[in-house]
């Protein structure tokens, strides 16, 4: 069976990484869902995918340099707000798995201190990034969780990083991957859940080549 990862929640569906989007993927039946994750000025970790806030709401400015109540103060789209990562937690516990992907500076620590407290269990959850240095500092703290290795550039390289620090699976972009590489990865006992894959075709394309999960925006189509 193929995972069905709905990205940012149900991007394709609702706003990005908000409280709706999230809720879609659990209406949809997705086995798990993804977020995005950044240290905003007053210390809490707030869901949001970009540095900065002018894409996915009406104002402007950076993540890092904002209040949360500056945050919320923004319109995320269809009025709702930037939600904090307890507030994800709270809202999807024992509906489906979650996700966290360490996006911002600084967010190993304070991620790793809400999932503790967050009475999800470890099968529930995983944590994923581009920035590899930021998977080595979250598996120094919590040596058990699950972590996904992301990759934009090379495949194998990532599979083989990886395989180095014992990740629970390698999630490429979906143009990176062949058939061979599907074997080799498999080999080495590692899952793979490519990304971005919205359109039908390669959806048909990486279920052939036998993947373990899709990452989508409209996960309604896997």
């Amino acid at each position: 069976m193929v995972l069905r990862i709905g990205h940012r929640g149900a991007a394709g569906h609702e706003p990005e990484n908000t409280l709706l989007s999230l809720k879609k993927a659990v209406e949809l039946g997705c086995d798990m869902t993804e977020i995005d994750v950044h240290v905003c000025a007053s210390g809490e970790v707030v869901v949001i995918h970009d540095e900065e806030v002018y894409r996915t709401t009406e104002g402007t400015g950076f993540v890092s340099q904002m209040s949360l109540d500056a945050l919320k103060s923004l319109d995320a789209g269809k009025g709702e707000t930037i939600p904090t990562l307890e507030e994800v937690l709270s809202a999807l516990k024992g509906k489906i798995q979650l996700v966290v992907e360490l996006k911002g500076k600084g967010t190993p620590a304070p991620v790793h201190g809400i999932l503790e407290n967050s009475g999800w269990s470890k099968e529930s959850l995983m944590v994923q990034s581009f920035d590899w240095n930021m998977l080595e500092e979250y598996l120094e703290l919590d040596p058990e969780m699950r972590i996904g290795v992301l990759s934009h550039e090379n495949a194998f390289h990532a599979a083989r990083y990886a395989s180095k620090v014992d990740a629970y699976c390698v999630n490429p972009l979906h143009h990176l991957i062949r058939k061979t590489f599907i074997t080799k990865t498999h080999k080495k006992g590692l899952k793979i859940f490519p990304w971005t894959v919205n359109e039908p075709d390669d959806i048909a394309r990486m279920k052939d080549f036998g993947v373990d999960g899709i990452i989508s925006d409209f996960p309604d189509l896997i």
